[in-house]
């Protein structure tokens, strides 16, 4: 079972400085704990804001020397100016045979981690043909907040779990 830890700064209370630590001690929490992977997904941030915050992500992370990777949402870029360990793309990104690409290009160490977010049963299908690492599926169940992706449920979920990549719900 992997475990997978998907950021919201917006989760925390307090003025946006004060969320932001909470959620660096999160990350933290998180590492400390041996979970498996933690997707930066702070959409609403400039790129210069993600860099930094990816930054100190990275460094609380590594630093810890656990087996946490740390993932970008849909930044290759800022992935890699930060260290991290790979990115985590939605199925209309640039496809995770460009990421792998990009990174070898940048001469970066190792290879990268990519996740790709899907919810359909074809682009498990896509994200498997361009190498991604593992998929995170849904959402599975309906939404509380009524997001606009509707839920796939369990059926399709099954159908997802058929292919030759790990599937995350």
């Amino acid at each position: 079972m992997l475990l997978y830890y998907i950021t919201d700064r917006a989760q925390f209370s307090g003025t946006e400085s004060q969320r932001r630590d909470r959620l660096l001690k999160k990350i933290a929490e998180a590492a400390h704990a041996d979970i498996d992977y933690v997707q930066l997904r702070e959409k609403d941030l400039s790129p210069r804001e993600l860099e930094a915050l990816s930054r100190e992500a990275a460094q609380l992370i590594h630093g810890s020397r656990c087996k946490t990777g740390l993932l970008i949402n849909s930044r290759t870029d800022v992935a890699l100016a930060t260290r991290a360990d790979g990115v985590h793309l939605t199925s209309r990104d640039v496809s995770p045979v460009d990421v792998k690409n990009i990174w070898h290009q940048a001469q970066a160490p190792g290879k990268p981690i990519i996740a790709v977010s899907c919810h359909s049963e074809a682009e498990v299908i896509a994200a498997e043909r361009e190498s991604a690492d593992f998929v995170v599926f849904g959402p599975v169940f309906e939404k509380s907040n009524a997001g606009k992706i509707p839920a796939a449920g369990i059926n399709q979920m099954q159908q997802a779990c058929r292919h030759n990549i790990p599937v995350l719900a």
